[in-house]
């Protein structure tokens, strides 16, 4: 096999270090820093020549910035003659502008996607896209994980009986995602009608399903972004009884009055996946992070041997203890 090489950006080194740390290998060498005019740059300090070449980098925040610095990152790595490209994106940006819900509005998810291939990106791996339809906006293989092995594990390490478990889904479009962590945990699916009333405030109207008095409700989402819809669903389940409610989510992006939303919500506990970097004022007691670096890095490891992604999630088990 062609040596593999594994690359950071700036977005997220820490979650890139724990999967080298998963497969035992050392993290590449690449300076990357910016201009003084803010102007992306990186230099690798080590041949690529031949090499399968992973770079490891979430477009969150800054999203500009470090959607830029991964498309640098695989054009210098390109030119370097690596032969193989694989973009290990955790979170995807741009990834809700992914139609055109309205006139005159851009489909940037699309061109996201056009930019990746355009640098010379030959495989992207990314984790719990905001809509699956995005996977078809690439003419290269994309393979789309899922952090919900590392969810459904710890949620089971806290010794709910199926009895005592609702599950429930905070809008009609996360039904299929729900309904899967039922069949992991067992318990109810109860499913709440929400209803979006601008970009930044959405209204639960409706709760079908349940039983949820006296029960644990889990809610699950892809991501939690100003905190609305999550917290407006936890506050729904509690008034019809809920004795504990715990919110899980792949991505926290935490913008705006999320932190204060999620502190004066009836949720007793949020767990997230460290595909986005906390913020200092975003560590609160509230706030549970598991690694999601064992399923980052054992289809990093199964891409380099031409081996089967899919079967991983059927037949192996991502230790609890990553959390952390």
């Amino acid at each position: 096999m062609y040596p593999i090489k594994i690359f950071s950006g700036s977005a997220n080194r820490p979650l890139a270090d724990r999967v080298c740390q998963y497969l035992d290998q050392p993290m590449g060498k690449m300076i990357v820093e910016k201009f003084p005019d803010g102007e992306s740059f990186c230099r690798i300090e080590e041949d690529v020549r031949g090499k399968d070449v992973f770079i490891i980098q979430p477009t969150c925040r800054p999203v500009n910035d470090t959607l830029m610095e991964l498309l640098v990152m695989i054009d210098c790595c390109r030119r370097a003659s690596a032969d193989r490209i694989t973009a290990v994106i955790p979170y995807f940006g741009y990834a809700r502008q992914d139609r055109k819900d309205e006139g005159r509005v851009p489909i940037s998810a699309k061109l996201c996607a056009n930019l990746l291939e355009c640098a010379g990106a030959n495989r992207v791996v990314a984790l719990d896209l905001h809509s699956a339809q995005i996977q078809g906006f690439f003419d290269i293989p994309l393979d789309h994980l899922s952090a919900s092995p590392i969810l459904d594990e710890y949620i089971n390490s806290l010794g709910y009986s199926p009895d005592e478990v609702v599950v429930v889904s905070p809008d009609a479009g996360s039904i299929k995602r729900a309904v899967k962590h039922v069949e992991a945990l067992g318990g109810s699916l109860a499913i709440i009608d929400k209803r979006r009333l601008s970009g930044s405030e959405v209204e639960q109207a409706h709760l079908i399903g349940g039983p949820i008095e006296g029960r644990v409700a889990f809610l699950f989402d892809d991501m939690i972004s100003t905190g609305g819809s999550i917290c407006g669903a936890a506050k729904v389940v509690k008034e019809m009884g809920a004795k504990k409610v715990i919110v899980a989510a792949s991505h926290g992006i935490l913008c705006g009055p999320a932190i204060e939303r999620l502190q004066e919500a009836p949720i007793d506990q949020v767990v997230l996946s460290d595909t986005i970097p906390l913020l200092p004022e975003h560590h609160i007691p509230k706030i549970k992070v598991l690694s999601c670096a064992p399923i980052l890095g054992e289809v990093i490891k199964r891409i380099h041997n031409h081996e089967s992604i899919s079967q991983m999630f059927k037949t192996l088990k991502f230790a609890t203890g990553q959390y952390y």
